[in-house]
């Protein structure tokens, strides 16, 4: 019989609110709906206990890559990630040759499969060569739907996301080969303008890909690509909140015109994520991070972010003044909901994975909680 522990005292954050002096249930590896008088009580006062974070959108951590790390250093980016709360991952890779790719794509649906990722997010090489931003542009190709689906198809049922320039040749086409096949179509690394975008929503494609980065900004006679993602009850934007990719004021414009319940926070963190400043590789181009940025060697773009999602909490709470429902929305139901796996992660309701987060009240992890195990042991009186 799986062991119960009820968790009691916190400030427990739910779908319907947050519930002050809450109680949350474990048993085995899941959530409870009740549990016996005699069962064994865990006090968490003075804490928020939240949901396991979801981040749909990362390229590694702890020094390894999604791209081109071995297993262990896939498995240690992981583990880093999850002991900044962020329970389910799934690895995003970055523009390569075909044929890496779909290698590439094999080996990450082993760890899929296997339970330690949630999938995988094909970022490039179908994107605009001038938005490219830390992508190798001689490896940059049209969208030809026979070759996104040979990249679906390397992934093995656990491709998630591909992000996409819609407006080139095929990108239509090929958006709607991936919604036919149940994968995220995401506009991204895009030069289209607001018809283009509105053209590919139209043909299937639910999420933007860190919006404002990598796209036409907003302007008042060319609205571009920005105010049709906004404006589109059909697409949710991911934002990366670090303080370099998003001023506060364009965090606050995204979720004034999305709504809570539209916006994902993401990490698009690289290798230096929880591991520090240095020169990495993100592909193939050689990044320099200094003070926790990720720059391109050769030209300076930003290369990805260092970010753990924990911090992008604290941000969202702290600086930016989000109600603190709306932060765990925006960090674990909404892409829950977009990757499909609702009924598994992303709330805290009965009969999930018991994936939670313990906070203390300036919104430092004080303890992670995977499948009912510790990630991370809190210190508790």
């Amino acid at each position: 019989m799986a062991t119960t522990t009820v968790f009691a005292g916190a400030r427990v954050v739910l779908p319907t609110g947050t519930v002050d002096g809450g109680r949350v249930i474990v048993e085995g590896t899941r959530i409870a709906g009740s549990a016996a008088p005699d069962a064994p009580v865990v006090d968490v006062s003075g804490h928020w206990l939240v949901p396991g974070f979801v981040d749909m959108h990362t390229h590694g951590g702890g020094g390894g890559s999604f791209s081109v790390g071995t297993v262990e250093e896939i498995l240690k980016a992981v583990h880093t990630h999850r002991t900044h709360g962020t329970t389910t991952i799934v690895t995003s890779t970055v523009t390569d040759d075909l044929d890496v790719l779909a290698q590439r794509a094999g080996l990450l649906s082993e760890l899929a499969e296997q339970g330690d990722i949630a999938g995988i997010h094909f970022e490039g090489p179908f994107i605009s060569p001038h938005r490219k931003g830390a992508h190798s542009e001689s490896l940059l190709r049209d969208p030809d739907p026979a070759e996104v689906a040979k990249l679906v198809d390397a992934a093995r049922g656990q491709a998630r996301m591909m992000t996409l320039a819609t407006e080139l040749p095929g990108g239509t086409d090929s958006v709607r080969l991936l919604a036919e096949r149940g994968v995220i179509a995401a506009i991204g690394h895009t030069d289209a303008t607001y018809e283009q975008t509105v053209e590919a929503i139209d043909a299937g494609a639910t999420v933007a890909t860190h919006l404002f980065n990598a796209m036409p900004q907003l302007g008042h006679r060319l609205p571009g690509p920005v105010a049709a993602l906004l404006e589109d009850e059909r697409i949710t934007v991911e934002l990366i909140n670090d303080g370099t990719h998003l001023h506060p004021a364009s965090l606050q414009l995204a979720f004034h015109h999305a709504g809570p319940e539209r916006v994902a926070f993401i990490t698009d963190a690289m290798d230096a994520a929880g591991f520090g400043d240095g020169r990495y590789l993100l592909g193939p181009l050689e990044v320099d991070v200094t003070d926790g940025v990720a720059r391109l060697v050769e030209g300076g773009a930003i290369a990805g972010s260092t970010l753990t999602l924990d911090r992008a909490f604290k941000r969202a709470v702290t600086v930016d003044r989000l109600p603190v429902e709306h932060a765990v929305q925006a960090l674990c139901a909404n892409p829950a909901r977009l990757l499909g796996v609702d009924d598994q992660v992303g709330s805290l309701d009965p009969g999930k994975y018991a994936d939670f987060v313990l906070l203390d009240d300036t919104f430092d992890v004080k303890g992670v909680m995977r499948h009912g195990e510790w990630v991370v042991r809190p210190e508790l009186g």
